[in-house]
């Protein structure tokens, strides 16, 4: 009798430990839940902070949130950042910073382009999607001028998948290559440092590419020159709208374009952060004087 009574308290004593254990282990859960709101809040804050270091005038912006097409995320490299796509399979802008010092050394070229780890898998772009195209895999941060700013690592993420869209072989390797060439050999020169903003502009008609019917294909590109406000002049920005169908020898003068209709074309909002009349004032006007354009508009390119 005296042993089954000890049993039956001992069996009470262990439920009675369960459910005090159970509040603590509740609690503990529930502080562990807390934390990791907290860290990732933090770590928001401060991936939106970064960002903005890494675009003049505040990083692209969808004007109309209704329109998905345009929808993207922003991904953050060395030297350079974008907001990709995953529904065109193609970055929406990149946008990067150059200067009158380049210090690294150029790079061996990899001999594959590489899928980009943060797009979702099995539904990202590949080397092999452009093969058999009839397009070139386009960067949009080059290569070049990357790797002589900001690095080997840098110039390697260039040839993630995430920077690339398709272009002819008459803008890619002509009309693009002089535009990027002019770039490091004249107007950085000109202005010391220099904001770049670059991307694709995408038509009514959706058009994707034959080897990969994942991967859309635009219709133009843009790319978008900003010179910071100094001691000694204004803000001063320059943009260009180049279509597919060049032939590779036309002047660069010919698609000179305002920032504005460049916002009307892809849906994005440039520089949002800037002052809104001066935003007013440099995106509605095109100022080709400042940056001596006539002087490469005929340059042959490199290659």
């Amino acid at each position: 009798m005296g042993q089954r009574l000890a049993k039956q308290q001992l069996r009470g004593m262990a439920r009675g430990n369960k459910r005090r254990s159970a509040p603590r282990s509740r609690r503990g859960g529930r502080w562990l839940l807390l934390v990791l709101i907290i860290a990732g809040l933090g770590y928001y804050a401060y991936e939106r902070q970064v960002r903005e270091q890494h675009a003049f005038g505040g990083v692209p912006v969808v004007q109309d949130w209704q329109d998905w097409q345009n929808w993207h995320r922003v991904l953050r490299n060395d030297g350079f950042m974008l907001g990709y796509s995953d529904w065109r399979m193609n970055p929406l802008w990149v946008t990067y910073r150059l200067d009158n010092r380049p210090t690294q050394a150029i790079g061996q070229r990899p001999s594959r382009f590489e899928e980009d780890w943060r797009t979702l898998p099995f539904w990202r772009a590949s080397h092999d999607d452009y093969t058999h195209s009839g397009y070139d895999r386009g960067h949009l941060a080059p290569n070049y001028a990357i790797a002589q700013i900001h690095g080997r690592e840098a110039q390697l993420q260039t040839f993630w998948m995430t920077n690339i869209s398709p272009q002819t072989p008459e803008l890619n390797r002509q009309v693009w290559q002089r535009i990027e060439q002019s770039a490091m050999d004249h107007f950085v020169q000109l202005k010391g440092e220099m904001w770049v903003i670059t991307g694709p502009v995408f038509g009514d008609q959706v058009e994707r590419l034959s080897s990969s019917w994942r991967v859309q294909v635009p219709e133009a590109f843009y790319k978008i020159f900003i010179a910071p406000e100094t001691a000694d002049r204004p803000l001063r920005v320059l943009a260009f709208l180049v279509p597919q169908n060049v032939r590779g020898n036309e002047p660069l003068d010919q698609f000179l374009v305002s920032v504005r209709e460049i916002e009307q074309r892809t849906g994005l909002n440039f520089m949002p952060r800037v002052e809104p009349s001066l935003q007013e004032w440099v995106e509605t006007s095109i100022q080709a004087e400042p940056w001596q354009v006539e002087s490469v508009s005929r340059r042959r390119g490199r290659f």
